[in-house]
C-alpha cells in the first residue's frame, strides 16, 4: 500500500535527518496527530518521498519502535502503538508528565531515590536555623558557603581522594547548572564541540543541543570511554562518567584512564568529570578513585546530592582549576545570584557530623540488597540476560541476548504493568545489535525487584 505521511525535515540543520524524522513523529503523536493504530509509510516508500537514503528512515523507525512510539509486525507494516492513548505513551517514555498507571516503575531518575534522612536533615537545619547570623539571610557568595566548601574539601579529598581546595570549589544548583555554565564558557577558550558518551543520558544531549554547543558521541565498551575514537574525533572537551557509566555501569579502565589523560595534555583539553552516583557504591571492593586527581589541572570535577539525598535539593558542586573557576563565576554573575543559603548550612552540618557518611552506609547496604535480588531475579526470569557492571547507584543495566527485540519487551511489559526503559533511547547512534533494559531498581524493596522483573520475563521474546 503506497501510503503518504507529511514529514518536515531541513537539510542544511545541524541535527540529522535520522534525529528530524523522529522527533516529527514523536511531536505528531503526542498532539494526537498521528493516532493509536495509524499505519505508517513503508522506510522506502517514505525515503523516497523525503528523497534520503533508507537507512535514514529505517534508523528513525527502528529507533522509535525500541522506544516504544512504534510497532513493527512482519507483514503489517509499522504503525503507531495501539495500546496506550496518546496522551500517555510519549510523557512515560520522556519521563514528563504524566505517566501510565503502573504497578512497578523501573525509569531511572529522581523518583528512583530510595529515602531521605528527614530526621537527620530536620537535626542539621534546626541547628542551622539557630545559629545562623545576619551575614546568612544576606545574598549568599556566588561560589558557595565557605563552611560548605571547606567540608566539601575534606569529603571530596577522603571518599573519591579529589584533590582541591576551599577556594577552588563552587556549589551549584545540580549538575544540570555546572553544565549550563560551562556550555559559553568552552567556546570562549576555543573549544567549539564536546564529546559525550553514547550511550549516555539523553536529556544532557538534548539540553547541550538546546545550549548551542555541538556534541560528538564517542562509544563506550567494557572499558569505558574508547579515546581512539575520541583523538580521532577532533574534540578538545569531553564529558564522561568514569566510575560508574551512565548508563552501562561500566568502569573506566585504568588504561583508559592513562589514554584520556595523554589525550587531555595532547590536545590542550579539558575532561569534565561528571560524578552523578553520589557515594552511592556498594560493589564489594574499593570504589575507584575520582579522574580528577591524576590530572587536576585538566579536569572539572562535579558531584551533586540528588542521587543521595534528593534532586528536589538542588545541590551540586564543581571543582576546577583557578582560571577556568574564575570564567565560570563570572558567567554564572550574569544568570542568578547564588545557591540557597540555609540548604547549603544544613548540607555542611550533614557532613561534618559525620550524619551523610553515617545514610551513604545505610543507601549502599539497601543498593546492596536489592542489587543482590535483580542479579537473581534476571537469572531466574530472563535467561542468557547479564546485569552489566559493579554494584553501585540507583540503576543498573541488562544486556539482552542479540536475539531479543527490545521494543517489544518495552512495549510488552507495560502491558503487564511494568514502566521499563529499553537502552536505544539512551543512544545518539541507533543500535539495534544491542538490546537492553535501564533498570531504576534502588527504591524497591526485594520482593518488588524479583516481582517487577518476573512480569518482564513473561513477556521476552528470545
Amino acid at each position: 500500500m503506497a501510503l503518504h505521511m507529511a514529514v518536515e525535515v531541513v537539510r542544511d540543520s545541524a541535527d540529522s535527518l535520522t534525529s528530524q524524522i523522529q522527533e516529527f513523529i514523536k511531536k505528531e503523536i503526542s498532539e494526537g496527530i498521528l493516532r493509536p493504530g495509524t499505519r505508517l509509510p513503508s522506510s522506502r516508500r517514505l525515503a523516497g518521498d523525503l528523497d534520503v537514503s533508507r537507512s535514514v528512515v529505517v534508523e528513525a523507525y527502528g529507533q522509535l519502535v525500541a522506544e516504544g512510539y512504534l510497532e513493527a509486525a512482519q507483514g503489517a507494516g509499522t504503525r503507531v502503538v495501539g495500546h496506550l492513548d496518546s496522551a500517555s505513551v510519549v510523557p512515560a517514555l520522556l519521563d514528563e508528565g504524566q505517566v501510565p498507571q503502573v504497578r512497578w516503575d523501573l525509569r531511572p531518575g529522581g523518583s528512583n531515590t530510595p529515602a531521605f534522612p528527614r530526621r537527620e536533615w530536620l537535626r542539621c537545619y534546626q541547628q542551622v536555623l539557630q545559629t545562623a547570623d545576619l551575614s546568612h539571610h544576606n545574598y549568599p557568595p556566588l561560589a558557595g558557603e565557605p563552611t560548605l566548601r571547606r567540608e566539601l574539601t575534606s569529603y571530596l579529598g577522603r571518599l573519591r581522594g579529589v584533590r582541591t581546595s576551599p577556594e577552588r570549589i563552587m556549589v551549584v544548583g545540580g549538575f544540570a547548572q555546572a553544565l549550563g555554565l560551562l556550555c559559553p564558557v568552552l567556546p570562549r577558550l576555543g573549544i567549539d564541540t564536546l564529546a559525550i558518551e553514547d550511550p549516555g543520558h539523553p536529556g544532557q544531549r538534548q539540553f547541550l543541543r538546546e545550549s548551542g554547543l555541538p556534541t560528538v558521541p564517542i562509544p563506550v565498551d567494557d572499558e569505558g570511554l574508547d579515546v581512539a575514537a575520541l583523538t580521532a574525533s577532533g574534540a578538545r572537551a569531553v564529558l564522561v562518567t568514569p566510575a560508574h557509566q551512565f548508563p552501562t555501569g561500566v568502569t573506566l579502565s585504568a588504561e583508559r584512564r592513562e589514554a584520556l589523560a595523554r589525550w587531555a595534555r595532547d590536545v590542550d583539553g579539558w575532561v569534565i568529570e561528571d560524578d552523578y552516583d553520589g557515594g552511592l557504591w556498594y560493589e564489594r571492593g574499593a570504589r575507584p578513585l575520582a579522574l580528577q586527581r591524576t590530572m587536576p589541572d585538566r579536569v572539572i570535577y562535579a558531584g551533586t546530592a540528588s542521587k543521595s539525598l534528593s534532586p528536589g535539593l538542588r545541590l551540586g558542586w564543581l571543582t576546577a582549576p583557578e582560571p577556568m573557576l574564575e570564567q565560570l563565576l563570572r558567567t554564572r554573575a550574569r544568570h542568578d545570584l547564588g545557591t540557597e543559603t540555609l540548604t547549603q548550612l544544613a548540607f555542611a552540618e550533614l557532613l561534618r557530623t559525620g550524619l551523610f557518611d553515617r545514610h551513604l552506609r545505610r543507601l549502599n547496604s539497601l543498593g546492596r540488597s536489592r542489587r543482590d535480588a535483580l542479579d537473581e531475579a534476571v537469572r531466574k526470569h530472563l535467561p542468557g540476560a547479564e546485569v552489566l557492571g559493579p554494584g553501585a547507584g540507583l540503576h543498573a543495566y541488562i544486556q539482552l541476548p542479540p536475539r531479543a527485540d527490545e521494543g517489544a519487551l518495552v512495549a510488552g511489559a507495560l502491558r503487564h504493568s511494568v514502566l521499563v526503559r529499553g537502552a536505544a533511547a539512551f543512544h545518539a547512534r541507533p543500535r539495534r545489535d544491542a538490546p537492553a533494559l535501564v533498570v531504576g531498581h534502588a527504591h524497591l524493596p526485594r520482593s518488588g525487584v524479583a516481582e517487577a522483573i518476573r512480569a518482564v520475563g513473561a513477556v521476552r521474546r528470545w
